[in-house]
């Protein structure tokens, strides 16, 4: 019976013994291509058949996402008009691992004739891919994790990782920050923790406030309404004084000296937390309320103004997380 454990295991130890080889024999030929894409005004195109083409679409669409316009082009449809997608201001990334690929090869003379840069990526510069290329980055692999060492495996692992490569050398030339990252992703979980601000989130209408001077059965009918589980106390002029909520309206039924008789400011928490700048991440506003085991957070200006309101809810239903 095979040890289908032991096999998967071991392809695992092949593909990243053939990285790490890899890796050793990174030259300048990295640098020039890392130059030569950062300083183009057009887009990075990148071109492949079969399983190289593959990879090469997964290449372009990571560029892409990470501040290299790019795109994918299939040399077949390329053959059929779609060459007019290329611009004289584009450079070209053409993979093939054996640098033979008829349809690559045969769309190679044309995208020379538009006198564009092209960035060649295969086993070995002697083939007709390196030829044309102007820069070379080879793929070494000394053997396939494939048992007959024909379907690509390694191959595909290692010019997918050199794109990956490729891509942070960009992002480390273009100086490509989170907030760049947040611009190309505002619908993902990533680009809304951070893209997505606290004022983007906030409450700002219909709040449960009441003033200092409002007595506790008045605020409790408000918090009721407001359907927050707290209530915001502020003095005339709107500042935050004091939030109640209602863990703080059960500690007040435990003492033995409460009394409805009294202003709901009486049992509030006094000074509560809050933010005085809405212009702060969501996700640091939630960071702040997780740190602080608060479930909602109160927005103000600089001067103590209340603005709004954040509940923990909002964050979760936003996908703030």
């Amino acid at each position: 019976m095979q040890d289908f454990k032991a096999i998967a295991k071991e392809v695992l130890e092949l593909e990243a013994k053939e990285l790490l080889n890899a890796a050793l024999l990174i030259g300048d030929e990295m640098s020039a291509a890392t130059n030569l894409i950062a300083n183009i005004k057009g887009k990075l195109i990148v071109t492949g058949v079969g399983k190289s083409g593959l990879i090469g679409a997964k290449i372009a669409a990571t560029l892409a996402s990470t501040g290299t316009s790019s795109f994918f082009l299939h040399p077949t449809e390329a053959m059929h008009g779609d060459l007019g997608m290329v611009g004289k201001d584009d450079a070209v990334l053409a993979i093939s691992y054996s640098g033979e690929s008829e349809e690559l090869i045969k769309i190679l003379p044309h995208i020379k004739r538009f006198e564009i840069p092209l960035i060649g990526m295969a086993r070995t510069i002697e083939s007709s891919l390196g030829h044309y290329s102007d820069i070379f980055l080879p793929l070494h692999v000394e053997k396939e994790a494939c048992p007959l060492d024909a379907a690509p495996t390694c191959s595909t692992t290692l010019t997918l990782a050199l794109g990956d490569a490729l891509a942070v050398c960009l992002m480390k030339k273009k100086n490509f920050q989170k907030e760049d990252f947040a611009s190309f992703h505002p619908g993902g979980s990533l680009g809304k923790r951070l893209f997505v601000k606290v004022r983007d989130l906030m409450l700002t209408q219909d709040l449960p406030i009441v003033h200092e001077t409002t007595r506790l059965k008045d605020a409790i009918i408000t918090m009721s309404e407001g359907r927050l589980g707290n209530v915001l106390i502020t003095d005339k002029e709107n500042k935050l004084l004091a939030i109640l909520s209602d863990g703080d309206l059960r500690r007040a039924l435990m003492r033995d000296d409460f009394t409805m008789d009294t202003t709901a400011y009486e049992y509030a928490t006094k000074n509560p937390k809050k933010l005085d700048d809405e212009t702060l991440l969501a996700s640091d506003a939630l960071a702040f309320i997780e740190t602080y085991k608060i479930q909602l957070l109160a927005i103000t200006d600089k001067k103590g103004t209340l603005k709004g309101v954040l509940h923990i809810h909002h964050l979760v239903e936003a996908g703030i997380k």
